[in-house]
């Protein structure tokens, strides 16, 4: 049976704020961003409280055992429902063993699990993702009421975007809807950086979520025809169809998109152009959509030398983990960067 997807029920996740944590002081930075969003999607005194202390352990977990660490803060919101995700990543020494970590807060090496407990206990859903010397991703949602479920179903496709430094906003954008029988992503990436950027690339959102008809061609044409008068960027747009398990593909630009099945990546192909400027030619291409494949479409702000060949496990995880672990290593240009990945459900 090929698995059903409600549009109406997908929900809308928004980047607002990312917090390097390189000093002392950071880790209160990330607690009042986070603070402020709760606050701004309604959420009582009491569960915001539970969400500072969440965030300060994280921030101040980073701080002390980690390097490279980050917490982005983000609002995920439904036609009713609204939640608050952290996700907490870094390139510390990682942990050898997840399980006990969240059991008790405590890791094998006594560092990077301390407060991971309380974290999962106050989260209503809690994700880790650690490998030893690599580093470690804790993706956690909070709902407007601890325990009592909202209407916010677990997503099949998950994005994250990180603006390049000296700059607040970042010219990476992504979108996801979905219908009965199929997921439809779209990656967008703003030419240059900063506010300009990013209003080209919420300029192709607002196109896709408009009018996602049609085939991704269609999409991209209108995308292209959204973005006239912006600075445009590269846009690709991927159709996975779960009942004949296949993807059908059109690109502008430097998208990268791959299908990633069996430890090995399946490239799909973007032609050249500019949406918004140049697009003389918009082609579809098929591919197949194995299952238990995961596809990751990504901008020019990651390198494409990331192989899926030694990290299988990581590619049986959740999107955002999957996610934000690519966007960790393998975002090392000096750009913005975003990372858009499906997991399908197999039937």
């Amino acid at each position: 049976m090929v698995p059903v997807i409600d549009l109406c029920c997908l929900p809308v996740v928004a980047d607002v704020d990312v917090v390097r944590i390189d000093d002392v002081s950071a880790p209160g930075r990330a607690r009042r961003v986070a603070a402020a969003l709760a606050t701004e999607l309604g959420f009582g005194e009491t569960r915001v409280a539970e969400i500072e202390i969440a965030v300060t352990e994280l921030g101040t977990n980073l701080h002390k055992h980690a390097r490279a660490g980050m917490v982005f803060v983000r609002s995920v919101r439904a036609v009713e429902a609204a939640a608050v995700e952290i996700v907490a990543v870094d390139s510390g020494p990682g942990m050898a063993d997840v399980d006990q970590a969240m059991r008790d807060g405590r890791s094998s090496t006594g560092t990077l699990g301390v407060g991971l407990g309380a974290v999962s206990r106050l989260a209503d859903t809690c994700s880790v993702s650690s490998e030893p010397g690599a580093g470690t991703v804790v993706a956690a949602r909070f709902h407007r009421r601890r325990g009592i479920p909202d209407e916010l179903p677990g997503e099949v496709a998950a994005g994250i975007t990180l603006p390049i430094d000296g700059e607040e906003v970042c010219g990476d954008a992504y979108a996801v809807c979905g219908d009965n029988g199929r997921i439809r992503l779209m990656m967008c990436d703003g030419s240059g950086h900063g506010p300009l950027a990013a209003w080209a690339a919420q300029a192709g959102v607002r196109s896709f979520h408009e009018d996602h008809s049609g085939g991704p061609g269609d999409i991209l044409a209108r995308v292209h025809a959204a973005m006239r008068g912006t600075r445009g960027g590269a846009v690709a747009v991927a159709d996975l169809d779960l009942e004949r398990r296949a993807v059908r593909f059109a690109g502008l630009g430097n998208i990268a998109a791959t299908v990633v099945a069996d430890g090995r990546k399946n490239g799909m192909v973007s032609v050249p152009g500019i949406a918004g400027y140049q697009a003389r030619t918009i082609k579809t291409f098929d591919y197949s959509l194995p299952e238990g494949a995961t596809v990751v479409l990504h901008s020019d702000g990651l390198t494409e030398r990331w192989s899926p060949e030694d990290r299988i496990r990581l590619f049986n995880r959740e999107p955002l983990l999957i996610a934000a672990t690519l966007l960790r290593d393998a975002g090392v240009r000096k750009d913005d960067a975003g990372v858009l990945v499906a997991r399908p459900p197999d039937r």
